[in-house]
């Protein structure tokens, strides 16, 4: 009796012990003598790890660690299904006995191995106790703020160092985060306690409650980014020094992001390009090349871009496009770049900028084409010069009569080559042009008499600057080619010309024909000369005419029919 007395409340400590030990509402393992097996382990951690009760009793640790060694804090082990978990380990009991937690994502990032990582980032922790007002800061925060770490640091110690507007800003972003129970971030100056050296810093913070759901504190991180921000000012300013350089240039910026055929216009100056505004939006490669780009221009633009693509150089293409606003065309220059994420990659956009040349353009060819017309037309006056001596010689009849026709004739020549030179002319009269050319050949009269050698009929029109010019080169070449090889080069040949005005065009339009009769038998040339190119050129280029010319047997034969440009007032020079 005395035996059994003994020995029962020992087998109820055991029992009781044991039941604790499987009712245990965490995870507990007993190790082996040698801490590779598990000797025992409760209920809790079976089904923690997916095992049904007892069956990871003898298991080695090695199949249930994902690492090699087992270590305490936060690690993963791997349950029955293959799956993995986050758990925190601690021993117990001399490190026999293991305590095994689950852990949410949150719990797990908050690891201790991950300090390394926000040290590595130049993240400084912080916390503000509301109880104390003080602020605690981990080592890197310490090293930022130039503070010793630790508890060391007040906002009444701290707002000194911020310039006044500065503290002012950031104690408005904290107290509305701080209302409003949301995570608050801010930039500022600031000068490191004990020094003149002012850094920039990056804070972001979370308000911390209590279990009654009142205040506690904060907690957050804060980060010296002192060299970021001046890389980014110093981007931002050669951002603006090259759209202010663009702007003068009148340069239009895009961006073509080639994945998705995205374009994005930098600036207003493209959409002015374009004639499109913000609620058209932009245009990508699809639309540019097979709706906006002239038909023509296609081809090469492809073939353009393909080889900047294909020999990783920068793109130089030229087309003309369609303006939305006008439906006008426009000549472009774009030059761009193809960026890749990595050498030897495809490129994912395409950077660069457009100019509008077209006046520069018609510029150009105006001044290449007044050139060419100087040296031909110094040829042609020669001998227009050549027939008013002869045309005079033969109708005067005393070497003062000869002088005074043939002085007026050369003036009258000479001022046909002001008008068509004078840049400052914004219009011209047709019948002065007419007059100027062909009254060194006219007998009498030029008011359409029938008996006439020059015939001009046709109402009052003024031609704008920008036809005046062609259409009176034009005039000049018909009348020297009937000079040289046409009606006017015999005594008894004629020129009619006749003019009307037509409903059609901006400001109607101009139906001109020139008429020759009575010379040499005409034949059509052999080949095209320039007077020949120019008449086409001129005309149906610049002035937008439709022409059609007959080589007659019984005299050339011209026609135009050609729009008039509205007058524009504001090009007036004297206005």
């Amino acid at each position: 009796m005395g035996d059994r007395v003994d020995h029962a409340p020992q087998a109820d400590s055991v029992d009781l012990h044991r039941a604790a030990f499987e009712e245990a509402a965490i995870g507990l393992a007993i190790l082996s003598t040698r801490g590779d097996a598990l000797l025992d382990a409760n209920r809790h951690l079976c089904r923690l790890l997916g095992y049904g009760a007892g069956d990871l009793v003898g298991m080695s640790l090695a199949d249930l660690l994902e690492r090699t060694a087992l270590a305490e804090g936060v690690q993963r082990w791997r349950r029955a299904d293959g799956r993995t978990i986050d758990v925190r380990v601690r021993r117990s009991n001399g490190g026999t006995t293991l305590v095994v937690e689950a852990v949410d994502a949150d719990e797990a990032v908050r690891a201790e191995q991950n300090r390394e990582a926000l040290i590595a980032a130049g993240l400084g922790e912080w916390r503000w106790d509301k109880a104390t007002g003080l602020i605690t800061l981990s080592r890197r925060a310490a090293q930022i703020l130039g503070h010793p770490p630790g508890p060391s640091l007040t906002w009444e110690t701290l707002r000194p160092l911020i310039q006044a507007d500065e503290a002012a800003r950031v104690g408005s972003v904290v107290r509305e985060a701080l209302e409003r129970g949301r995570p608050y971030a801010f930039e500022c100056r600031l000068r490191r306690a004990g020094e003149e050296r002012e850094i920039i810093v990056g804070a972001r913070g979370q308000p911390v409650a209590g279990p009654d759901g009142t205040l506690e504190g904060m907690v957050g991180v804060v980060q010296d980014i002192t060299t970021r921000v001046e890389a980014r000012d110093a981007l931002l300013g050669r951002e603006q020094r090259l759209r202010v350089a663009t702007s003068l240039a009148r340069l239009g910026i895009f961006e073509w992001h080639m994945l998705e055929d995205h374009a994005i216009w930098e600036n207003e100056r493209m959409f002015e390009i374009f004639g499109r505004t913000a609620e058209d939006g932009t245009v990508g490669k699809t639309e540019f090349l097979n709706e906006l780009l002239h038909p023509d221009d296609r081809a090469a633009v492809r073939q353009a871009i393909s080889g900047a693509l294909r020999d990783d150089v920068i793109l130089h293409v030229t087309g003309r496009i369609r303006r939305k606003s006008d439906g006008a065309w426009r000549t472009i220059d774009m030059a761009g770049r193809f960026e890749r994420d990595a050498p030897n990659r495809l490129p994912r956009r395409l950077i660069g900028v457009v100019a509008d040349v077209t006046d520069r353009r018609h510029a150009e060819e105006r001044q290449t084409l007044l050139i060419r017309e100087l040296h031909h037309r110094v040829k042609n006056t020669l001998a227009t010069v050549q027939a008013i001596v002869g045309s005079t010689a033969r109708t005067a009849s005393s070497i003062e009569s000869f002088y005074e026709a043939f002085v007026g004739r050369i003036m009258s020549l000479a001022h046909t080559h002001s008008v068509l030179t004078e840049d400052t002319w914004q219009t011209a009269s047709l019948r002065s042009l007419l007059v100027n050319e062909l009254r060194p050949y006219a007998d009498g009269a030029m008011d359409g008499a029938i008996d006439g050698r020059i015939s001009l009929s046709g109402p009052p029109v003024d031609l704008a600057s920008e036809i005046a010019v062609p259409i009176g080169m034009a005039i000049h070449e018909l009348t020297t080619n009937a000079a040289k090889y046409g009606a006017l080069s015999t005594r008894g040949g004629r020129v009619a010309v006749t003019w009307a005005l037509m409903p059609g065009g901006p400001a109607g339009t101009l139906r001109f024909e020139w008429r020759e009769s009575d010379g040499p038998t005409v034949e059509p040339p052999r080949r095209q000369g320039f007077g020949s190119r120019l008449l086409q050129r001129v005309l149906t280029t610049q002035v937008q005419a439709e022409v059609e010319t007959e080589y007659l047997p019984e005299g050339f034969r011209l026609t135009m029919l050609a729009p008039l440009p509205r007058r524009n007032d504001a090009l007036n020079p004297v206005a």
